[in-house]
């Protein structure tokens, strides 16, 4: 049985760097472990508590719920926007951690990769998601973070997957995930 990530990409861009930095991420994921990059975020609406009602859930968060329920961990790749994670992200999160102390990602591991073309690699977004995954109930890996920064040029020639370091640093945030995960007693 393999460990299923769930990625979710907060650039909604098909070819944003954030987007090949989860896609070089599936890549770099070690033998028995899955990385899914969740296509449906750009249809989730905005939280609203009138509309998280049981029976009558809006279809789009019903499936983000689904797919983090089938999750072993929780991988988040953001950019930043106006200093911080995109609304998508938020949005996401605040989906997930609904019902509060039992919502979708309670007790999953979680780490966050970040990207910008400052040399900073959206090192605030990256704070504030992991602070976000943790109130929500996520079990945040603190040591299993990346900002990648100052590399954007280098990425329009090379995919992050090409790119050895790149590609040890998300092979090392997916290493720890997978081992975060707790074994399922058989």
């Amino acid at each position: 049985m393999s460990i299923q990530v769930l990625a979710l990409v907060g650039s909604l861009r098909n070819a944003s760097v954030n987007r090949q930095l989860a896609d070089a991420a599936a890549a770099a994921a070690p033998e028995g472990t899955e990385v899914t990059i969740y296509e449906g975020l750009a249809e989730v609406p905005f939280y609203n508590e009138d509309l998280d009602v049981e029976g009558s859930v809006p279809a789009a968060a019903e499936a983000l719920r689904e797919a983090a329920k089938a999750a072993d961990a929780v991988l988040l790749v953001t950019p930043e926007y106006n200093g911080t994670t995109p609304a998508v992200l938020n949005n996401a999160i605040d989906w997930l951690s609904r019902p509060y102390g039992a919502g979708a990602i309670k007790d999953l591991p979680a780490a966050v990769v970040s990207a910008s073309p400052s040399p900073y690699g959206a090192q605030w977004a990256n704070g504030d998601a992991r602070k976000a995954l943790g109130v929500a109930g996520a079990k945040v890996l603190e040591d299993a973070s990346v900002a990648v920064g100052g590399r954007f040029e280098l990425f329009a020639e090379t995919h992050p997957k090409d790119h050895a370091e790149t590609a040890a640093e998300l092979a090392g945030v997916l290493s720890a995930l997978a081992g975060a995960v707790e074994p399922v007693a058989v």
